[in-house]
């Protein structure tokens, strides 16, 4: 498999040499057309004004006896570093550009194909052509008739020459410059590629180093964010450190339930043992068999109904709410319905209850009997630490699109810093609690489960004596 590294270096790798080969043949046939294009207007300009010379020496005589001519045409090849010659009317060569006073050009014959195109497009020019009688090697070529302004009459041709070679040298060492140029520029861009490629990789091994490291225990490790990081691998790290934040808060709760479960189950696991073996064993009279036996039976409905709430959590937490089972209902309806459960305990402690429902129904969708237990929960525990002779209110309001349930009762406040950790699990703001075996610490836990499922939010205030307790619901027609 291969590494993000080599993935990426291959990658620019290759788009370097892609992009430089895409390159040298742009910048060959550009500069082939350019050099074929030069070519072409010197050629034919220097064979214009080689014809207009011949044409001018021509008519004071003989071209063949002009020395002034053959001079100004050696100087003119040896400048524009050409071959030139002037033909007669048939073709044939009778001055050559050459030094050589025995030059082999003279006498030969300039095809007549070419001669003809000369005579019908006036300047004539041709790349690649082989003139095999007079030079044995390819060569570009321009032409021009030679005629007297006078007479209208034919005088000869005029040809000038140049070696393809030229041009194949010239374009070879530029090619051979842009080669080195390309491989020194490649080098170079593959040397930066490398360190951009490691430098991108480098944060993402140290983050798999990280996760690496985090998924055999150590959940205090996180993935570091630098200024020298790209943006995306800052989030990369960011969701990382977020996602091991939340683990680590996971295995920490997971810890505490484990342990507050264990902590919960030991009294009375513990009680109910001791109760049994001392019957077996006849430690406990048998006129107080009944008594232990009632004890014993009641901390098995308590730990019956411990069980039943995990259960209850459980489901919530991992299934979520059933669509199925919510339906729309007054929300005063159900507070009142739950009121009426607690008379008996209410009556007994003396409390003074006032219910404050608004006039008309306040409709919600929910699953009835889910809220009805965090109705019942709130209830119960105001009612639990509600001093005898205290103060019982409930409260329902409709706030735009939420609608409002608070419980409150008169009591011990309870302090700024506990009130943050009442809906936690197991968890008991007054240590008087401990005392209360009816209670887990659950049912503020359950009730912060069942609201959050349903869309809403709870929380607590507790000043000057009052404590309460409030929940909201999304309402609807």
């Amino acid at each position: 498999m291969k590494t993000t590294f080599s993935r990426l270096f291959s990658m620019i790798a290759a788009l370097l040499m892609l992009c430089l080969l895409i390159t040298g043949v742009a910048f060959r046939f550009l500069m082939m057309s350019w050099v074929e294009s030069e070519k072409r207007k010197s050629l034919s300009a220097d064979a214009s004004a080689l014809a207009d010379l011949a044409e001018a020496y021509g008519s004071a005589g003989e071209l063949e006896s002009n020395w002034n001519f053959q001079i100004g045409l050696s100087l003119f090849s040896e400048v524009g570093e050409v071959s030139a010659l002037i033909c007669d009317e048939d073709g044939y060569v009778v001055i050559c550009s050459c030094d050589s006073l025995t030059c082999d050009h003279v006498g030969k014959q300039v095809p007549e194909s070419y001669r003809r195109e000369m005579l019908r497009e006036g300047v004539y020019y041709e790349k690649n052509v082989q003139l095999a009688d007079i030079y044995d090697d390819a060569r570009f070529l321009a032409g021009q008739a030679v005629v007297n302004d006078q007479t209208g009459n034919l005088v000869g041709f005029v040809v000038v020459t140049a070696p393809m070679n030229q041009t194949t040298d010239y374009m070879l060492r530029s090619s051979t410059f842009f080669i080195y140029t390309a491989i020194g520029a490649l080098g170079l861009a593959l040397v930066a590629a490398t360190f951009l490629s490691r430098s991108l990789v480098r944060p993402l091994g140290q983050m798999a180093d990280v996760a690496r490291r985090f998924g055999y225990g150590e959940t205090k490790l996180r993935a570091e964010q630098t200024k020298g990081n790209t943006r995306e691998v800052n989030d990369l790290a960011l969701a990382f450190n977020t996602m091991a934040d939340s683990l680590e808060q996971s295995e920490q709760r997971r810890q505490e339930f484990i342990a507050n479960v264990s902590h919960e189950l030991k009294t009375p696991m513990t009680t109910i043992g001791g109760y049994v073996d001392g019957i077996l064993d006849g430690t406990i009279p048998k006129e107080t068999e009944k008594h232990y036996l009632q004890i014993v039976s009641s901390e098995v409905r308590r730990l019956s109904r411990l069980v039943r709430s995990m259960l209850d959590l459980s489901r919530i937490q991992a299934q979520g709410l059933d669509e199925s089972r919510k339906s729309r209902f007054d929300l005063g309806e159900a507070m009142s319905d739950v009121l009426i459960t607690f008379e008996q305990k209410i009556n007994a402690r003396a409390l003074q209850v006032s219910v404050d429902l608004p006039e008309k129904p306040v409709w919600t969708k929910a699953d009835r009997d889910s809220i009805t237990q965090v109705i019942y929960n709130l209830l119960d525990n105001a009612i639990k630490f509600c001093p005898m002779g205290g103060s019982l209110g409930l409260v329902l309001e409709q706030d735009g699109q939420k609608a409002l349930l608070r419980v409150r009762n008169t009591g011990q406040t309870i302090p700024p810093e506990e009130l943050p950790l009442l809906f936690d699990r197991f968890h008991k703001a007054d240590k008087a609690r401990s005392a209360d075996r009816e209670g887990w610490g659950l049912g503020l836990y359950i009730a912060k489960t069942i609201v959050g499922a349903h869309g809403g939010e709870i929380w607590a205030t507790s000043e000057n004596g009052v404590t309460e307790f409030c929940f909201t619901l999304p309402v609807v027609r």
